[in-house]
């Protein structure tokens, strides 16, 4: 009975969407056709009627998460009568991967997907007094519009709770490669920033429904922008990692097709987030601030239907009926087709906002905005390109070298513009007071490249954009603790900080990128057991091969002994695992993390003469590329912290 009672709760759920889209469009109708007097009949059933949808929206909420922990009991409980725990779990499977599978697979990752939405918009319901009532309620009818059309394709094309009769006397197992603890963290997180980016949108349609585009409007939005930003970046940093260690490949990056479908949301959320800062403090951008919202959350629908429709060929991908595929595609054919006709029908009637001076911090994060665009668009044209092709008879591919020349360069400007942008002045400054400003930034910058360039006379090859890189990403670190210089620290408010530790965040991680391209060091080798082989700094010698045994696999570990110079000998064991449900053989990586650098090392397959192949890489620095990513989501959050600090306590002074 748990399996009946979720799919009711998920029909109960899809119902009180479809009443709170309903109660909403009939209260902003009325709300503007009926402006009597106050006591009036018609203005009272219409505040009654505005007044209902919040409740309705908690409720929905409620009902959605309950379907999620009755599907997630059925994955603990290894009822197997259940098609998608049949299909996706095993009894011998660990407590973790039985929890977490509840949405390791299609139908259970979008219903998680509508769960964090439905509590969103419940979330909104509760918390946001901010706005004035009607574009309140435009604003949960638009978040119900969009829960609607996901509980329609869970309810009528992939049902989570269907039965399978006769039931098996077992499940096929999760997928050997989601058998990670990341599972737990790394989907949650995305999907939590990609509800954040969708709040966002339905703030942007209620505005436009009720006219009502303007700093009220970007103060109550931005919470959302900037708290799906921060969950965005946690989940693409912890996602890089789980691929660099799980997938025994060595990169942090491949610019897979579903790793992209996750960064240009985060792209165009950063756009949108300085563009919302802008026209909530400045009253400027009114028109760009809502076109960016329309076009993150069209980046995040672009991302849905890359990962379920069947198109792809992912580690990360759920390959579906593409019937599904095409469900989803009418849903963001429907959703981005109307935000933008709803664009077009009302841009006319966005007053413009304040103006500014080209050299202005206003000025600057204009383009910061373009070149995040400019970005953005490359990423969707060259993922997108191949797929197309293919549908054309013709195959392709784009890979990692042809992004990163590309994109690689305008990435550069980016920080460059990014650097001097918080050291202009709002409105207008003087160029030359800036460069004033950036002459410890630009000294730093310059300095490093000069080392750098020494370097490489002594031999050591560096490439053009890893060179510039370290010369930026040190330049940039200088010009983001400047906006503290001369300050008192104990008074600096929190987003002041948390401005300058993200951007640091974006100098560190951009640090280890370009340390990772410019010196690492690989070496593939068939060894017999006894034989030193040396990979940068370290001695790597094969001490033996015995079998182990885990939970759910059984493995051939490697027993590697390791010496750095003169240092004492450590171990490290990496492992060739063979799963039996489902049959998979995976490498799983052993890796010596020291301040410097790493070192990571890969068991192979042993060869007709007695040898192993071992792969073995030393990555100086690459770690800063994930700490970078953990400062960024730091100074995301404190920024959010002294926002919301500071609008109470302004909310305090006006109620004293």
């Amino acid at each position: 009975m748990i399996a009946e009672a979720g799919l009711a709760a998920l029909w109960f759920a899809a119902a009180l969407a479809a009443l709170q889209l309903a109660l909403a469009a009939v209260g902003i109708r009325r709300s503007s056709q009926f402006a009597g007097p106050a006591g009036s009949d018609d203005r009272e059933l219409t505040r009654q009627i505005l007044a209902a949808v919040r409740p309705v929206a908690v409720v929905q909420g409620l009902l959605a998460a309950v379907a999620l922990a009755l599907l997630i009991t059925c994955f603990m409980r290894s009822d197997m009568s259940v098609l998608l725990v049949a299909e996706n779990s095993h009894s011998d499977k660990p407590w973790l991967y039985k929890f977490a599978g509840a949405w390791g697979n299609h139908e259970g990752s979008m219903l998680l997907w509508v769960t964090i939405l439905g509590l969103a918009g419940g979330a909104v319901a509760i918390l946001e007094h901010r706005l004035a009532r009607p574009t309140l309620v435009a604003t949960l009818g638009a978040q119900a519009a969009i829960a609607l059309g996901f509980y329609a394709f869970l309810l009528l094309s992939s049902n989570p709770f269907a039965r399978v009769d006769p039931a098996p006397a077992d499940g096929n197992g999760l997928n050997p490669l989601l058998q990670d603890p990341g599972l737990a963290f790394h989907p949650p997180t995305l999907y939590i920033g990609y509800v954040g980016i969708s709040v966002a949108f339905s703030f942007a349609v209620g505005a436009l429904v009720t006219r009502d585009v303007g700093p009220a409007f970007a103060r109550a939005m931005r919470p959302w922008v900037l708290g799906a930003w921060i969950f965005l970046t946690l989940g693409i940093t912890a996602g890089s990692y789980w691929a660099y260690y799980e997938l025994g490949w060595g990169g942090w990056w491949f610019w897979d097709p579903v790793e992209n479908a996750s960064l240009m949301p985060w792209l165009a959320a950063t756009a949108l987030l300085h563009s919302v800062t802008v026209l909530a403090t400045r009253d400027g951008l009114r028109a760009w601030t809502v076109m960016l919202a329309v076009v993150a959350f069209s980046m995040s629908m672009i991302g849905t239907f890359l990962v379920r429709s069947g198109i792809l060929t992912s580690v990360h991908a759920f390959a579906v009926d593409p019937k599904r595929g095409a469900f989803i595609l009418a849903l963001l054919a429907i959703y981005i087709g109307g935000a933008l006709l709803l664009f077009a029908a009302r841009v006319g009637t966005v007053r413009q906002g304040n103006t500014f001076e080209v050299v202005s911090r206003e000025a600057a994060l204009v383009a910061n905005n373009l070149l995040l665009s400019v970005i953005l668009s490359l990423v969707l044209i060259f993922t997108l390109y191949p797929i197309v092709a293919a549908a054309f008879g013709v195959q392709l591919s784009i890979g990692k070298p042809f992004f990163d020349k590309w994109i690689g360069p305008i990435a550069l400007v980016l920080v460059a513009v990014m650097a001097a942008g918080p050291l202009l002045r709002w409105r207008r400054d003087d160029l030359n007071a800036l460069l004033g400003r950036m002459t410890v930034p630009i000294g730093v910058a310059t300095l490093t490249l000069a080392g750098l360039a020494i370097f490489t006379l002594t031999g050591h090859g560096i490439g053009v954009l890893p060179l510039l890189g370290l010369g930026l990403a040190a330049g940039l670190a200088a010009a983001s603790v400047a906006p503290l210089w001369k300050r008192d620290l104990r008074r600096t408010p929190l987003f002041t900080w948390g401005m300058v530790i993200a951007h640091l965040g974006i100098a560190v991680s951009l640090a280890g990128m370009a340390s990772d391209s410019a010196f690492t060091r690989e070496t593939l080798v068939a060894t017999r057991i006894g034989e030193p082989q040396a990979v940068g700094p370290y001695t790597v010698t094969l001490a033996g091969i015995h079998p182990v045994i885990g939970p759910n696999w059984s493995a051939l570990e490697a027993h590697l002994v390791v010496q750095r110079g003169d240092g004492t000998p450590f171990s490290l064991n990496p492992q060739s695992r063979f799963f039996a449900n489902p049959p998979t053989v995976t490498n799983e990586s052993a890796i010596a993390t020291e301040l410097d650098g790493q070192l990571y090392t890969v068991l192979g397959q042993p060869d007709d003469q007695g040898r192993w192949q071992l792969r073995l890489w030393w990555k100086p620095f690459v770690t800063l590329i994930w700490a970078g990513g953990a400062l960024i989501a730091i100074g995301g959050a404190l920024s959010l912290l002294g926002r919301l600090r500071r609008e109470r306590r302004v909310r305090h002074e006006e109620e004293a």
